[in-house]
């Protein structure tokens, strides 16, 4: 039985594979195709939904081994990575839960995408997505379940920027995209450990050599994995990313942020239990960001205006009370927990759409302090926070180190001179030889006297200057140097008389020269 797991992330990824190649051959498309298309990626679902029933009840009845290997993916020295899965666990048991809340969508948005022209990429994306978190919950290998961490964060950039003509919905996938590549770099981190500390990447064998691994190595391999948990369960202070994920169609957001992926990161988090138990410091930063990820999303979420950013806010608190349960050592708790709100934050996001009055707190109404409703509705500016301590100091290193380039590296390292600059140097090299220096500005030669003389060799001058920074050295250097320059100047000026008080005072002016 422990064969029937490569199928469950085989058959949707199959149907992807048929979506796409017939999109792309032109045999489907129209609204005709749109009945054959639904069908091939619900049944494929469908089918995986019944191959991770089976499992599991063979799970349960104790017919399986626990793991099934399909053969050796890559090796590299004393590293080896096989293919191999895990059947046995909460790992089956999410694998269950997971199709079935993705059979459910994939069916909801039939009627819902109906005649939409983005209607065959939705399918092929969400197919693709659905054989990804098949891959994670069930991969026997820290790589393996990078694999599909990663197909799974595309796959939510592509149907974020679903309505990718709109420029806020593209910002926003970027945005959620970056956000979620922090995280990564903890899980590539956490790889590299674990193979480093106990030679192996394969999660049975990290789980069991746990208990060897010091407090400090055992502490640092905890905080590697609980930093990618935490950017793609939206916690602190990575949570304002699940609002900006809004963006995208409601089956892709019950499935990506209600149900599925949203508690990927709370699924790592139990699946490394043993781990972070050697780690009394890593267990409490878990309950740490969970506490203060559930009073962050309470009070954020109580003062939005629409149905499904309350619903988001409302999610990552209750992720929140998922991490502060592991935290607090309560591990079978957190798993249930995980299981029952996928059910019902699924259910509650497909049934938004079809509220028609949306409920607006105004701050009269509202039980909390005026001063901390307006901070919630601009939710405690986390997001200019972050930008400020992290995106500007990146953007301003970048600048110095490409100054450094320009004005250090080039010089020593000789970089050639355009073709039309080192012409330029050998006639300069010429004129010395024969004693005109005309590119001497103490040169005699060029001087004038009276109004006309001095204008006519101020004129001359800026002229010379011209020709020898522009004309005889070309496209060098110089010329592009003050071409950003005006540029930039110029991308200033525009930013400033754009601001919202120049315009104002632009149309005042404007009033006033009319009367």
């Amino acid at each position: 039985m422990d064969a029937l797991v490569i199928l469950i992330p085989l058959l949707p990824l199959l149907a992807a594979f048929v979506i796409g190649l017939g999109h792309l051959a032109g045999f489907l498309q129209g609204e005709s195709k749109e009945s054959l298309t639904a069908d091939v990626a619900v049944g494929a679902i469908a089918l995986s939904f019944f191959m991770a029933m089976t499992l599991l009840s063979a799970d349960l009845l104790s017919k399986n081994i626990g793991y099934f290997s399909v053969g050796q993916w890559l090796s590299c020295d004393s590293l080896t990575i096989r293919l191999n899965f895990i059947t046995t666990g909460l790992n089956v048991r999410l694998a269950a839960l997971f199709s079935l809340l993705l059979a459910i969508v994939s069916r909801f948005a039939i009627n819902y995408l109906h005649r939409e022209a983005g209607f065959y990429r939705f399918y092929f994306v969400f197919c693709l997505f659905s054989a990804a978190m098949m891959l994670l919950v069930l991969s026997g290998n820290a790589v393996g379940t990078f694999a599909g961490w990663e197909v799974a964060g595309l796959c939510s950039y592509f149907l974020i920027a679903y309505s990718y003509q709109r420029p806020a919905a593209t910002y926003n996938a970027t945005r959620v995209f970056l956000t979620n590549r922090v995280g990564d770099a903890g899980f590539i981190i956490g790889i590299g450990l674990s193979y480093a500390w106990l030679d192996t990447v394969n999660w049975t064998s990290i789980l069991a050599s746990a208990s060897q691994l010091t407090i400090g190595e055992a502490t640092g391999l905890s905080l590697c994995f609980a930093l990618p948990a935490f950017a793609k369960s939206a916690q602190l202070p990575f949570t304002p990313w699940l609002a900006r994920a809004m963006e995208g169609p409601t089956p892709s957001s019950a499935a990506f942020y209600g149900a599925v992926m949203i508690h990927s990161g709370v699924f790592l988090v139990c699946l490394l239990e043993p781990l972070f138990t050697q780690s009394p410091l890593a267990r409490a930063v878990l309950g740490l960001v969970g506490l203060l990820t559930v009073v962050y999303s309470s009070v954020v979420g109580r003062t939005q205006s629409d149905i499904k950013s309350s619903l988001m806010f409302a999610t990552s608190a209750q992720i929140g009370l998922m991490f502060l349960e592991c935290g607090l050592g309560f591990w079978q708790l957190a798993s249930w927990h995980l299981c029952a709100h996928a059910i019902v934050r699924c259910w509650l996001i497909l049934t938004a759409p079809s509220l028609l009055l949306y409920h607006f707190k105004k701050p009269s109404e509202s039980k909390i302090p005026i001063w901390l409703y307006m901070a919630s509705v601009q939710h405690f500016w986390l997001d200019q926070v972050v930008d400020w301590a992290l995106v500007k100091p990146i953007r301003g290193l970048a600048h110095d180190l490409s100054y450094f380039d320009d004005h250090v590296i080039d010089h020593l390292m000789g970089v050639p001179a355009p073709a039309l600059g080192t012409l330029s140097s050998l006639a300069q090299l010429e004129e010395e030889s024969i004693g005109a220096k005309l590119h001497n500005n103490a040169d005699k030669f060029a001087q004038g006297s009276g109004l006309a003389g001095k204008l006519t060799e101020w004129t001359a001058t800026l002229m010379h200057w011209f020709e020898d920074r522009f004309v005889l050295r070309g496209i060098g250097k110089d010329a592009i140097h003050v071409g950003r320059q005006l540029g930039h100047a110029a991308n200033q000026f525009e930013q400033i008389i754009l601001r919202p008080r120049y315009l104002v005072l632009f149309v005042c002016i404007t009033f006033l020269v009319a009367f």
